[in-house]
Parts: C-alpha cells; structure tokens; sequence
C-alpha cells in the first residue's frame, strides 16, 4: 500500500465569512486535485481522519466525496479507498505558477468563442437605471415604494399560498393565470376604455417583454417602424435588434406627427406611441392624431404598439380613454405594466393582443420563459379583485400630485432660470428643460455623484437635436426630498454654467 502524503501539506485556506461548509471543502478539494498539490493516483484520507482534522461534519466529507466521484475528480475502490483519477486531462493539472491563466490561452492557438450577427443589434446605448435606495430625488419611472401597503401584501400573499392549490403549484399555461387575465380585462374595461376579453389577455414580465416578443414577431428584416423622436429606448432597442429599420416621427405638443410618418415612411409594418403620457415629454396625442394613425394602419396593413405604461396617474379628470377601444381593425397591441403601478420587483406585465395574435404570441413566449410566476399571478388577482390595487392607484394618485406639486414649487424656487419644468397633467416623470448650450449627459453624471438620479434627455433622442433637458421622476420621493434634492441639483447646473462662462 502506497504512503499517504500528510493532508496538512495541502494547505487549506480557511472558510470564508457566510461560506458554507459544504462549498468550500468542496471547493477546496477540486482546488487541490485541479492546482496538481494531489497528483493523480494519490490517496485520499478516510473522510472520519478528514472529519475529525477539520472539524467538519462527516457527512459534509461524505457528500464532498461523492460529488468529486460524480464530476470524475476521484475514484473509488472497493476496499482500498477513494483516489484521485488517473485520467483528468492535463490541462486541468496546471501548476499553481499559471492557475490564474484561462485555458483557453495555455492551449495553444484555441479560438475565443464570438458572438452571433444578432448581437451587434444590440450596440444602441440603452439607459438603464440601477436600484438606488428608496426615496432617492427624481428617479425616473420609479414608484412611491414608500407608501406600498407591504403588510397588506404579505397578508394576501401568506394566505395565497397557504391555499395553493397542486394545480397553481403545477404552473399556469404561457397566457397566464386564468383568474387575473379575467381581472385584468374587467379592470382596462372600466379604468382605461380598453375593449377585450380575457381570452386577448396574455400575462407577460412586464412590457418590454412584450416589446421583444411583438417585435420578432411582426417584423422582417430591414421593415420600417416609426418610433417616437424622443421616445422610449427600450422599444428602440427591441425593434432595431429584430433587425428592424427605425424610423424617427418627432413629438410635438400634439404628441405623435403621423403626417411626417406618412411622408418619411408610409409603407412601415409598424408603429410605437405611448400616447396618453407621451414618454419622455408628458404630452398626449390628440385625437385627430389618433384617428389618422388608425387611419394609416388600416389602409397600409400595419400595427400599432400601444405603451400605456403610466396612464393611471392622471391628475386632472379621468385617464384617457386607450387608442386601443378606437380600433376596429384589430391591429394595435396595447401594454402596461404593474411593476411601475406597484414594485420594480413584481416583474408582472399584460399584453391585450388582437384575436389572430394570440396563439402565435404565446407560441412565441413559451419558448422563452413559459409564464410568469403563478403564485405572484395569483397573490395579484386576489389584489385586484379585493379591491386593494383600485384603492392603492387613488391613493397613490393623490400622492403623486402632491410631490409634483413639490416639484413645481422648485422650478420657481432653487430651479428657477435653470431648468424649465413642464407642469404636466399625468405620469410619474416629468422634463426640465436646461440652456442648449448645457451638456446633459455630463450634468446627469455629475448629479449622480451628488446622490441625485437624473436622466439625460439626449439619451432618448434618435435624430433630433433641437431639445436639451432632463427627465425628473417625482413619485418615488417625499416632498421633502424632492425639495432638497431641487437645492442639491441647483448646485450642480450652476457649476456647469459657471464653468462655461
């Protein structure tokens, strides 16, 4: 029998902080086998001497054993013990001088592996918000996180699941959870003049699910889409990486011109508009304009992607009524979602697709991640349907008004002569416009490092140039942070012009 090496002389580094056990003896053993400190061949102690020299349990060494054995690090033989293999390739056996090398590297002229044609789709810059902590001054598309009804939520959510029937546990179908498609569809019914049934109802992530999907799904190669100039990134995003060809229609104070549409690019296949709260400038799309775009898309053939993404938080009369109830030709697509009506965090979203769209859609959503959570559908019904999310978008309603009232109070007061805030009738966000001369992206920077979160307006701009501003959410902060946070950014736009002066 071969002379076992003392174990010791392996060097073991010691357990990292909130490492468990399992992981690092683990990761420790492979290291050892993988650096070549145990060569193969070599003996293994006896998982009791393993379990009493590193006060682990011997069922940790156990388990550790018979997961090496299963990857093909070790060997066992019947009445001898446990070895490492004889057989690991020798580019796992590098010495520890080069272990930090990839291997692909020490391999000698190995290829990196690329990536796809489609990927080069995705170079557009698409600004995306990192969290930040609640109540942070002037982010962006971010709710009043602070006056959610958590308890409330928790309460649904424990009985939910307490009740979980095997079937809600078993999933749902890729359209979503029966019950809340059917809430869903009562609730647009009412609040947005949305006309479907819950057969049309199909339960997504959230819309830029449905940005993707409907994209790949609707456009070939090299078709036209209009998109709003300045508009939503992420919808540019998905259409361009659909290989779609984007066609800028500038927004005025009439929202969406679809009569520049029409001479840039009347044959497109497809158009996105956010109009009840046109993102980023805050106007509506007047129903001349609806009616024309409409129009457009019956005689040419095409669709429309309707984002209603915060058209609940209207603070002068009712929301406006959705394009979608004006269409009799079944080709817009409208979308929401509740992750910006509740928390970031939800990840839940509905699209109400014409008829012919919806087996093709879901079709094509299976393919992804099948369907959304079915417990978080479910807990979400029960929401709705106990009327907890009417209630909490009236509430949240007034709140929001408050804060941008804080807001406005601030473009009169530390924001005055700085920025020129648009007092809109609706949303979450809202644009201070800011002297041409000022760069935007270079003042968003600097706030940032000031703890205030803004967003360059060039940043949603495709082919225009004539607006300089930000994007100032105003729902996710209390009135007293908003007005602080006005002071702080104050601060920052007047450096800015101090140094170009």
């Amino acid at each position: 029998m071969p002379k076992k090496a003392p174990f010791q002389d392996l060097a073991l580094r010691p357990p990292g902080k909130g490492v468990p056990l399992f992981r690092w003896f683990y990761d420790e053993l492979r290291d050892a086998i993988t650096s070549g400190r145990l060569k193969p061949g070599a003996r293994l102690p006896s998982t009791r001497n393993l379990s009493r020299q590193y006060g682990v349990a011997r069922g940790t060494v156990l388990g550790t054993f018979e997961q090496l054995l299963a990857e093909g690090y070790v060997e066992s033989r019947v009445g001898s013990g446990t070895y490492v293999a004889g057989n690991l390739p020798d580019r796992f056996l590098a010495s520890s001088a080069v272990e930090a090398e990839p291997i692909a590297l020490r391999a000698g002229g190995a290829k990196v592996a690329g990536l796809s044609k489609w990927s080069a789709k995705l170079s557009r810059p698409f600004p995306l918000l990192s969290p930040h902590e609640v109540g942070r001054p002037f982010q962006p598309n971010q709710p009043a996180l602070d006056l959610f009804p958590s308890a409330l939520w928790g309460q649904i959510a424990g009985r939910r699941l307490r009740r979980a029937s095997a079937s809600l546990l078993n999933g749902v179908d890729s359209a979503g959870y029966r019950p809340l498609r059917e809430a869903i569809a009562v609730y647009l019914g009412s609040a947005r003049g949305v006309r479907c049934t819950a057969d049309q109802v199909v339960v997504t992530t959230g819309t830029q699910q449905v940005l993707d999907l409907t994209a790949r799904l609707l456009l070939n190669p090299a078709d036209c889409a209009w998109m709003e100039d300045p508009g939503y990134s992420g919808a540019v995003a998905a259409l361009e990486s659909a290989g779609a060809k984007v066609i800028p229609i500038p927004v005025d104070e009439s929202g969406f011109d679809v009569a520049k549409g029409l001479r840039r690019a009347p044959s497109a296949r497809l158009a996105y508009t956010t109009p009840a709260h046109e993102f980023p400038l805050g106007v509506s799309l007047s129903l001349e304009r609806r009616m024309a775009l409409l129009r457009w898309a019956h005689e040419a053939g095409a669709w429309i992607i309707e984002d209603d993404y915060d058209s609940e938080y209207r603070f002068v009369g009712r929301p406006l009524a959705a394009l979608q109830g004006l269409d009799t030709a079944g080709c817009v697509i409208f979308t929401g979602s509740f992750n910006k009506t509740l928390f970031p965090g939800l990840r839940l979203g509905y699209a109400v697709l014409p008829e012919r769209l919806v087996e093709p859609f879901c079709r094509a959503r299976s393919l992804g991640d099948r369907f959304s959570p079915a417990l978080d559908q479910a807990v979400l019904c029960d929401f709705i349907v106990e009327g907890h999310f009417g209630q909490h978008i009236r509430r949240m309603r007034q709140a929001y008004g408050e804060r941008l009232g804080a807001l406005l109070e601030a473009a009169k007061g530390p924001l005055a002569g700085l920025l020129n805030i648009v007092p809109i009738q609706a949303g979450m966000q809202t644009v201070g416009y800011l002297d041409t001369s000022l760069p935007d992206c270079e003042i968003e920077a600097a706030a940032e490092k000031e703890g205030i979160t803004v967003m360059a307006l060039s940043a949603f701009q495709i082919r225009r140039r004539d607006i300089n501003g930000l994007v100032l959410g105003f729902a996710s902060a209390p009135p007293a942070a908003i007005r602080e946070g006005a002071e702080r950014l104050s601060c920052v736009i007047r450096q800015w012009i101090r140094r170009k002066g």
